[in-house]
């Protein structure tokens, strides 16, 4: 049986989404001459695909054409196995010693970003006595994970040393993509190519022939990749598309704020529920959990059956608003676990008409980016916030 607040994901919209990326990376001009032929593109699929479904995401991007997918952490990278998904797999997150048998069982390409990782995994790929390809991580300037750009040549030679783990990328994160006036941007692109610089010389006199640097005994063919390119990044600069770009929001159809972009997307998920009851409420009466909801005249509210366990910010009661009879209407009063009410006063809105959370209806249209400005929030949050009791239907 299927509840009346459900999740609608479309799947052709996503591919549809993912080839005008690859377009507009073929056919934009690369901003620096040294740069050439067009990146590939990094289909980034972590965290249950940002709410969508990640095995059903991750299939459908493998059939327009996706063959690297990145997810956050060994456990989302065996479920995509178990999905049936066959294009490579890149591990984001950071790796923990006891689940590491999870890289080799399931395929998975992990990140390196520390060298206690890179001792780990190298215990690990000997043990299997394998060649484990890796993506080598570099901090900088957000300080997070990665090995600093300004400290590679003590770290780094042991990593590029290591005799069961092949260099296959080299990449880094903007901590300030979304944000044109901040200066980071530009100096992590910076200390970026540096870095790059430094690698290359450090793997020269250091297992060259592993990391398959030009000039080594490797071939040509093995050269690392680079890649850092977010979906705020790959709108913003293309001297930062380097071999590949990693988009996230944009494949569900969303640009990043405050960002814009003459990109065609289509939103890939719609939220809709229906009205379970109507019902009148006297001036100064109170509605719903604490009575924040008070009337000065005669009102009418719908109740619909989606709350805060679906995902829904309780920040929305007196913000947010529905689309009903394809009319915005406001949510009032506290959005509580299972339910909100609506304000459907003038609407002849009636028990089982469908609302919109997020999507059209009519000439109306209400998106995540709205919603998240709404409350104080970013999409990225709205989207992965979507309840797991909310069933998700794909089309």
């Amino acid at each position: 049986m299927v509840r009346q607040t459900v999740a609608r994901v479309d799947l052709v919209a996503l591919q549809s989404n993912f080839r005008h990326i690859v377009e507009h990376v073929v056919a934009e001009p690369r901003a620096t001459s040294k740069d050439s032929g067009a990146p590939g593109v990094i289909a980034v699929v972590k965290a249950n695909a940002y709410g969508h479904g990640a095995p059903q995401v991750a299939r459908a991007l493998e059939d327009a054409g996706a063959d690297l997918l990145a997810c956050a952490d060994i456990e989302e990278g065996a479920a995509l196995r178990a999905a049936g998904v066959r294009a490579q797999i890149l591990v984001f997150g950071a790796l923990s010693v006891s689940d590491l048998e999870g890289l080799f069982d399931c395929r998975l390409t992990p990140t390196i970003s520390t060298p206690g990782a890179a001792r780990a995994v190298q215990a690990a790929a000997a043990r299997y006595r394998q060649q484990l390809r890796y993506h080598l991580k570099i901090d900088t300037g957000m300080n997070r994970l990665g090995f600093r750009w300004d400290n590679l040549a003590r770290t780094l030679p042991e990593l590029l040393a290591s005799e069961n783990l092949h260099l296959e990328a080299i990449y880094t994160h903007f901590a300030t993509a979304d944000a044109a006036e901040s200066p980071l941007f530009n100096e992590q692109r910076t200390r970026f190519d540096r870095a790059r610089v430094t690698i290359d010389d450090i793997a020269r006199r250091t297992g060259g022939e592993r990391v398959g640097f030009a000039g080594s005994a490797g071939p040509a063919w093995d050269r690392p990749f680079v890649h850092a390119a977010n979906s705020a990044a790959l709108l913003r600069d293309s001297r930062v598309w380097y071999d590949r770009v990693r988009p996230g929001l944009l494949l569900y159809g969303l640009v990043p704020p405050p960002l814009a972009s003459t990109l065609v997307l289509t939103p890939v998920m719609t939220l809709k529920t229906r009205v379970v009851a109507v019902k009148g409420v006297r001036p100064g009466e109170g509605v719903g959990y604490g009575s924040r909801f008070r009337p000065e005249g005669p009102a009418r509210i719908a109740i619909v059956p989606a709350g805060y366990a679906d995902g829904l910010d309780l920040r929305l009661g007196g913000r947010g608003v529905v689309l009903i009879r394809g009319r915005r209407a406001p949510i009032v009063g506290a959005v509580s676990m299972d339910m909100m009410t609506i304000d459907v006063t003038g609407v002849e809105a009636e028990t089982g008409d469908e609302v919109v959370i997020v999507g059209a209806q009519g000439d109306e249209r209400i998106d995540v980016r709205e919603i998240a400005a709404q409350i104080g929030t970013i999409p990225y949050e709205m989207l992965c916030r979507v309840g797991s009791r909310i069933e998700r239907l794909y089309d």
